[in-house]
């Protein structure tokens, strides 16, 4: 059973993670005093538990706690070797952990153990840090908290900031906190639930104070023409840009990217400080280590056409990597780790909104999130004084810290996928439903469409979150239904690099059977629509410069002459010569196209569930139950093809291993030596 102490942690850490206000996503931590009995000694042993590094307050449970040993924690201080030699101080937290010690201690530990107090919160409000970033912000913190809350000089988080802390606690006793100067704020208390109180009165009475006293255009007038578009107008320009700006943002390393037009985001590109307020970056390590220093930011108006945007946004790119490099080259010293890119994470578009990047898409849109917390505190800064971000060359001290950079090794590696953007038609269901799932299986984002918008969803929902899959309607005989499909992946994802030519349906019926309607929507759905989807996707891979595939689900049938199929597999011989066609054309641009050729899928068959089965059933003169078991009689292997062996072969052709192989077309039939490419 839990300690009191720790169930209390948890449920306050929960409580004040889950509301945006109080901090961003896995920012800061929390942390509660308390005794256990030493199960060597039998004897009470005080511990400390904190929120380990890299966790979230607001889902945070008691794995993610680092538990220590109070008293060896404290007598850290007696052999502290100074600010010079700071950071060996979280490798001696290992030498103080209780049994085996939980999460991975992170640099706030002393923080929290060295404050006498039972429990201390350590939190990135936007109210708190707008003060801390103001250029007056010890005289705004006396004005706006009086006694109760102390000011911190800038100061890295470390094992030196924690003493200081603990000496202001120690020296001002009618204090329930501080503002850490550039960073957010610290409270505590002798319960939970004071420690509680104590941190929302401070991050409610500084959002109360900037209310009352700031300034009512605290980023200046308005800019002449930097306005929003309409809704519409800018989802689509968006759209149309997206491509471009991912391949700026993936010159050193393919991104993926999250994009929002909220109104804060709006507001501040049409003011007339943006220019300024940008270029100064942002100042709490959580904000700009997900940001990166600066936003790139496009200085042309709303309504700028997107080939103009494209060719400023070339440009603008190109000093900002050179302005990253030359940051780089002023601080960095021979120990420090190598360059990470030098790419933008966060992009600002006047009137149509922002795209943050980042190696996965919960990454690209906290680093989003963040932003916004930026501007926030900007605000907040610029209404009370001036915003004053902590100096580059303390960013550059966190960014390329090397505990920072340990933090990084310690990531799992990437899935085979990752950072790839998946559409799949014909997806909520059958094949595509299997072949999405095994997608975002190996790391990619996918975006699921079909003709139903509520089972797409739900396919979607299966799979994971909408940092994974999304779903969305897509009629692919229309063209302008499929280029909204692919105009949402952008949205939602940043771009695209996948894509799965799925979507199809089956009219058994012979050539005196087959009418006009019916050889019509055949190729309308088949041909038609891969020609449509791959012709949108294309544009979109070319503008990446990043290559791609598309991958067309095929048919044996497009090989084998079978009877009583002459639309179908007509329109499966079409969809096999496209891939051979596209094959030749795209490969300049590094676009491989492959298929694939399976043999009839019975099982999980949304085509064979709605009547082609119980048709084929009849041609062959078998039950429709057991048709499955007939298909897998009269091939080589005697197996049965079920969706998960297409989805295999999807996989397989997208993955590093055949990455110099287009114009393939692979089948999944068993072995149906009729079917045998030649």
């Amino acid at each position: 059973m839990a300690n009191p102490a720790v169930a209390d942690l948890i449920a306050r850490s929960n409580r004040l993670g889950s509301d945006p206000r109080n901090t961003n996503y896995a920012g800061g931590n929390t942390s509660a005093k308390g005794t256990e009995t030493d199960p060597v000694t039998g004897e009470p042993v005080e511990l400390l538990w904190v929120k380990g590094s890299g966790g979230d307050l607001g889902t945070l449970t008691e794995p993610g706690l680092a538990v220590l040993r109070l008293d060896r924690l404290r007598a850290l201080a007696d052999v502290y070797p100074g600010v010079e030699r700071e950071d060996e101080m979280v490798a001696a937290f290992d030498y103080t952990l209780h049994g085996k010690g939980g999460a991975a201690p992170s640099i706030d530990t002393a923080m929290h153990g060295l404050v006498d107090a039972a429990h201390v919160d350590h939190l990135h409000p936007d109210s708190g840090i707008a003060i801390a970033t103001a250029a007056d912000g010890e005289e705004l913190t006396q004005k706006a908290f009086g006694s109760r809350v102390a000011w911190v000089p800038w100061r890295r988080p470390g094992f030196q900031l924690g003493l200081d802390i603990a000496a202001i606690k120690r020296d001002n006793p009618d204090a329930v906190g501080a503002i850490l100067g550039g960073h957010g704020i610290t409270a505590w208390g002798d319960t939970s639930e004071e420690a509680e109180a104590n941190s929302l009165w401070i991050i409610e009475t500084a959002a109360a104070y900037i209310a009352e006293h700031g300034r009512p255009e605290p980023f200046g007038t308005g800019l002449a023409g930097y306005e929003p578009l309409e809704p519409a107008e800018r989802l689509a320009k968006a759209a149309a840009l997206a491509p471009h700006i991912r391949a700026l943002a993936s010159t050193d390393r393919a991104q993926v990217g999250h994009f929002t037009d909220a109104d804060v985001v709006l507001d501040f590109l049409a003011s007339s400080e943006h220019p300024r307020l940008a270029a100064l970056g942002t100042s709490c390590p959580d904000h700009f280590l997900r940001t990166k220093v600066k936003p790139l930011v496009l200085d042309l108006p709303a309504d700028a056409s997107i080939e103009d945007s494209v060719a400023r946004l070339e440009e603008l790119h190109e000093q900002y990597r050179a302005d990253y490099q030359a940051y780089y080259d002023r601080h960095a010293t021979p120990d420090s780790p190598a360059i990470r890119g030098a790419d933008p994470a966060i992009v600002l578009i006047p009137g149509v909104g922002m795209f943050s990047y980042g190696a996965n898409k919960q990454t690209a849109r906290v680093a989003g999130e963040f932003y916004i917390n930026a501007i926030n505190v900007m605000r907040g800064a610029e209404s009370l004084s001036t915003y004053a971000p902590i100096d580059e060359a303390e960013k550059f001290r966190i960014e390329y810290w090397a505990l920072e950079e340990a933090k990084l090794q310690r990531m799992p590696t990437p899935k085979p996928l990752a950072s790839r953007i998946a559409l799949v038609t014909g997806a909520a269901s059958g094949i595509g439903k299997a072949i999405a799932t095994r997608l975002a299986a190996e790391g990619a984002c996918v975006v699921i469409a079909d003709l139903d918008l509520e089972k797409a969803q739900a396919a979607a929902a299966e799979i994971g979150s909408t940092d994974v899959a999304i779903g969305v309607v897509a009629n692919v005989t229309d063209e302008s239904a499929v280029q909204h499909a692919v105009d949402a992946a952008l949205l939602a994802f940043g771009g695209l690099d996948l894509v799965v030519n799925n979507a199809g349906l089956s009219l058994s019926k012979s050539l005196l059977e087959t009418t006009v309607a019916d050889w019509d929507l055949q190729h309308n759905v088949m041909a038609k629509g891969s020609f449509l989807v791959s012709r949108a996707a294309a544009r979109v891979l070319i503008d990446q410069k990043l290559g791609g595939d598309i991958v067309y689900i095929s048919s044996k049938n497009s090989i084998f002459a079978g009877p009583n199929n002459i639309a179908y597999s007509a329109t499966k011989a079409d969809q096999a010569h496209q891939v051979r066609l596209l094959a030749a054309e795209l490969g300049d641009h590094g676009i491989r196209v492959n298929g694939i050729n399976p043999d009839g899928v019975v099982r999980g068959s949304g085509i064979f569930a709605g009547g082609w089965g119980a048709k084929r059933a009849a041609v062959y003169g078998v039950p429709e139950e057991e048709l499955g078991q007939y298909y897998a009689q009269r091939t080589l292997l005697k197996r049965e093809v079920l969706p998960e062996h297409v989805a295999n072969a999807v996989f397989v052709l997208c993955s590093s291993d055949l990455d110099h192989t287009t114009g393939l077309h692979i089948p999944v039939d068993a072995g149906v030596a009729a079917a045998f490419l030649r």
